[in-house]
């Protein structure tokens, strides 16, 4: 199966960093255009919703990595820890000639647990803020001497190309962090069947999954003392004042997170303080008091939802990892039709 890039297209050519030879930057980011019109439909709708995506600008990036070290976050250690632990298993299950592909890999700290076990050919990092993207690929092909890096600035919930890989090698997808949560269970399934057909039938793909459990511990996650990602969720309203010349005003909007228990997933909302009005892209939007801006879900599931999941996209479980409190699960699926 042709797994190459056509790169007579303008859109996928390959740009060397200059940095290092081994960086090789391919940058298919959308456009503001593609935001400002993406935005103002979500601000246009009841209730008013912006996508996730656009909370990692590279401060938000700086920002979300930030939310991972709050004692309050417990899904960033408790899956280092089960990465830790299944490391070694993950590799004599899948073997050592791989292509890992990892979408929205932010600081690409986590893979690092991976690389020395599993020594890829190559890796091709993807994420949407293009700075922050960068120097994490620097740093990793500076650690890593023997490692080609493919850093990929682009959205990764639509289908991306991979470079050419031999097909002497299984391609194995790592998506940690819990990020298929952001969305509903629908478009879950139909992102996994593009990655489905991103790595082939026969690849993997090795996910973390936050699992569902008391409505308290969810919402400190959320809600951490040091407010971080309530800076977090209000860096979207400085965002969008300066990438689509905006005046939404900033200290107008309060952070709101809640466990949606009926659905199964944390909520992210700015709430309107006090109503005004503000350009948004030369359109003129209203906010009324107390009216909410949805900016992230995060869906939990048990395992045996995920598995029906991944199953609707055509994968199996081979392996599920979970830890002594079962807060989190990894688990390492196989591709069994695209």
């Amino acid at each position: 199966r042709n797994r190459g890039l056509h790169l007579s297209k303008p859109s996928l050519q390959m740009i060397p960093a200059e940095v290092d030879t081994r960086v090789m930057f391919r940058d298919f980011a959308p456009t503001s255009s593609d935001m400002a019109s993406e935005v103002l439909a979500g601000l246009s709708q009841t209730p008013k919703t912006i996508s996730p995506k656009y909370l990692y600008d590279e401060y938000g990036s700086h920002l979300f990595d930030e939310i991972t070290r709050v004692p309050e976050y417990y899904p960033s250690r408790t899956e280092i820890g089960i990465l830790e632990a299944c490391r070694e298993e993950v590799a004599d299950l899948i073997g050592k000639r791989i292509f890992m592909v990892e979408y929205g890999s932010g600081t690409s700290e986590k893979v690092r647990l991976l690389l020395e076990v599993l020594r890829p050919s190559g890796y091709m990092p993807i994420d949407i803020s293009k700075e922050f993207l960068l120097n994490a690929a620097t740093r990793l092909a500076g650690d890593y001497p023997w490692l080609n890096v493919f850093p990929t600035c682009a959205d990764y919930s639509k289908p991306v190309e991979l470079p050419d890989v031999d097909d002497e090698y299984a391609v194995m997808a790592f998506f940690p962090g819990s990020s298929l949560g952001n969305f509903d269970p629908e478009s879950a399934v139909g992102f996994l069947r593009n990655v489905a057909k991103t790595v082939g039938v026969g690849s993997y793909l090795l996910i973390g999954i936050d699992r569902k459990k008391q409505r308290g511990v969810l919402e400190k996650a959320y809600n951490d003392n040091a407010g971080v990602t309530e800076a977090f969720n209000l860096n979207l309203i400085d965002r969008v004042n300066r990438d689509l010349d905006g005046t939404l005003q900033r200290t107008g909007f309060r952070h709101i997170a809640v466990y949606n228990e009926t659905l199964g997933r944390i909520e992210m909302h700015l709430e309107c303080v006090q109503p005004h009005e503000a350009r948004v892209a030369g359109n003129t939007v209203r906010f009324d008091a107390d009216e909410r801006i949805h900016t992230e879900s995060s869906y939990k599931y048990t395992p045996e939802e995920f598995s029906v999941l991944a199953g609707s996209a055509g994968f199996s479980v081979a392996k599920h990892f979970t830890d002594e409190n079962d807060l989190f699960s990894v688990f390492l699926c196989r591709v069994e039709m695209e």
